[in-house]
């Protein structure tokens, strides 16, 4: 079955077999085998991708968001000093944003995945968590530290996630898939409807800290969850594939992503709740 997930249907190898173990053909009359048929891996691209593979990659993805966001939490100016210039931090918030959004889309739509795009991705994205999660924090933290909060929910939800994937043997549907990558094509034209009517000083809020801010939150929280049923979907037909190793990347590039989404709207909402 071919992906509608634009991350994962680029590569050609994800979308090599259908779901009905049937033989499907590629490039040159070439054979690869279906799910539930035997296979043995391509000589020509090295190892397959193994579950190891795709948890060292993300690792290593998540890795440099958390790190790059802690410099970055660390060198940029506290919204409380009243002498401190926050030009850099709304500065870093934006270029992170603008960075990691442009490099998120050339992932997701290039057809050979480069970890070197993956890792810059990461960076950038490390640089918009940081200078976000410092201004929730300022100005609704308090002593709550939302920021600690958020990540461990966003781990819970990643284990949750996981665990009833697993325990129910959740089917992913072609439907299922449409309405999740619709609903997310949707969720970032409103957030760019938003930064354009933010420049000309007239928003809807959103994704501001209010009621509908609030809705688009929970809503943007439960589609995060969908997106990582989607990826371990995707993996799992990876691996039974057995797609080449590099396609790591690409698995752990989606897998960021959809923290990085569960992450934000998270802390969103339980600013909007410390915030009443």
């Amino acid at each position: 079955m071919q992906s509608n997930n634009p991350v994962f249907r680029r590569s050609e190898e994800f979308n090599s077999a259908n779901t009905y173990g049937n033989q499907t053909y590629a490039g040159g009359g070439a054979p690869t085998a279906g799910y539930g048929l035997p296979t043995t891996p391509d000589s020509r691209v090295g190892a397959p991708m193994t579950i190891d593979s795709v948890v060292q990659k993300t690792a290593i993805s998540l890795a440099i968001v958390i790190v790059v966001a802690a410099a970055t939490w660390l060198v940029t100016p506290d919204l409380t000093d009243s002498e401190a210039s926050l030009g850099p931090l709304y500065s870093a918030l934006l270029i992170g944003s603008l960075g990691a959004f442009a490099l998120s889309m050339v992932n997701s739509f290039k057809r050979v995945v480069s970890p070197a795009l993956v890792l810059l991705f990461a960076a950038f994205e490390g640089v918009a968590l940081g200078a976000f999660s410092k201004v929730i924090d300022s100005v609704y933290g308090g002593q709550d530290n939302l920021v600690v909060q958020a990540v461990i929910g966003t781990f819970a939800a990643f284990a949750g996630t996981l665990a009833a994937y697993k325990i129910f043997d959740i089917k992913v549907g072609s439907k299922f898939r449409m309405f999740v990558i619709a609903a997310v094509f949707g969720m970032i034209g409103l957030s760019l409807m938003e930064l354009v009517l933010s420049m000309f000083s007239s928003q809807l809020g959103l994704f501001g800290f209010g009621g509908l801010g609030m809705l688009t939150a929970i809503a943007g929280l439960v589609l995060g969850v969908f997106m990582l049923i989607l990826d371990f979907d995707f993996v799992e037909q990876g691996i039974r594939n057995q797609i080449p190793e590099q396609e790591s990347w690409r698995a752990a590039f989606a897998i960021t992503v959809s923290l990085v989404w569960i992450y934000t709207n998270l802390l969103r909402l339980l600013a909007i709740f410390n915030s009443d």
